[in-house]
């Protein structure tokens, strides 16, 4: 047998054993935990030729496609963080895909959120009586829509972004990584159970990370619903803090989360481009990243504008 490379294998996080009870979980981790509130960047602010500007939005919801292209703010790299449809009806994939090429900026970074089933593959192939059931479509014409529509692979349809789905791109020396998934939400997409099967997502994102992507939030940080319920991941926190720790963490889910805040180190942002009444109300939120030493921002011009 060969030795095994440690420097390879991830930091053990453990699961807490109040994993599946949120809200008490936080009661006994926020002791210890600074959650701090930042305002965020003006996005007016001059774009200084050694940083990247980044612009991130989240849970748009087709709703952004009706809004001004100003609507973005300026930046060399846009973050969506899921949740571009409202069922994943490829019409609004692609809607959403003309507008990501409309917008100035010279790269596009998108995970897909819950909302996005039909992005879920494994959903497309085991969970058709569910999706029969959002689109209203009959079993009769289920089979053919399918094939037409490209809800085989609706991942296909965006062509105007790097889509990353459990896995990391490199954008002149800054490391980003996506992953969609969140704890089990009704009967979307991308859900999985609170506890092991996230944490092993989350074991798959690298350890020099610098700008995480995630759909949902993790525990403490955007994550607090008008039910005064906690929908963040306590592993996925751990993870953030214990193993990877990224200077960015973007992420959506909760539209009553949006905004900013950081825990001393790590700076979280809550994207939703939608409140809570589905309205795009919530202005993109933009940060600058230094150009990592050896690198230059010329870069972003040599990267293809989709690598799915």
């Amino acid at each position: 047998m060969s030795a095994v490379d440690l420097t390879t294998v991830p930091t053990a996080i453990r699961l807490n054993p109040l994993t599946n009870n949120p809200n008490k979980a936080w009661d006994k981790l926020k002791v210890k935990q600074s959650v701090t509130k930042v305002t965020p960047l003006d996005p007016n602010t001059p774009v200084r030729d050694d940083h990247i500007r980044f612009v991130c939005i989240s849970d748009t919801h087709t709703q952004i496609e009706k809004q001004e292209v100003d609507f973005v703010p300026q930046g060399d790299v846009l973050l969506h963080a899921g949740d571009f449809t409202n069922v994943g009806m490829p019409k609004d994939i692609k809607a959403f895909n003309d507008y990501l090429g409309k917008l100035p900026h010279q790269l596009k970074v998108v995970i897909a959120g819950n909302h996005d089933m039909t992005m879920d593959m494994e959903m497309v192939k085991d969970n058709r009586d569910y999706l029969k059931r959002q689109f209203s479509i009959k079993e009769s014409v289920f089979e053919e829509f399918l094939k037409q529509e490209g809800v085989e692979n609706s991942r296909q349809l965006l062509t105007n972004c790097i889509y990353l789905e459990d896995r990391s791109v490199d954008l002149c020396g800054i490391k980003i990584h996506g992953s969609p998934w969140q704890p089990e939400f009704g009967g979307w997409g991308f859900n999985l159970v609170r506890g092991g099967p996230l944490l092993e997502k989350w074991n798959m994102i690298p350890d020099n990370t610098d700008v995480l992507m995630t759909h949902g939030p993790p525990i403490g940080h955007g994550d607090f619903c008008f039910s005064g319920l906690r929908a963040g991941c306590i592993e996925l926190l751990s993870t953030i803090q214990q193993r990877v720790k990224p200077l960015y963490h973007i992420f959506g889910h909760i539209h009553e989360g949006y905004g900013v805040t950081s825990d001393g180190h790590t700076t979280y942002i809550n994207a939703s481009t939608c409140t809570l009444r589905y309205k795009p109300n919530n202005p993109p939120v933009v940060f600058d990243f230094p150009v990592p030493e050896g690198h230059t921002k010329a870069e972003l011009h040599s990267i293809p504008p989709c690598n799915l």
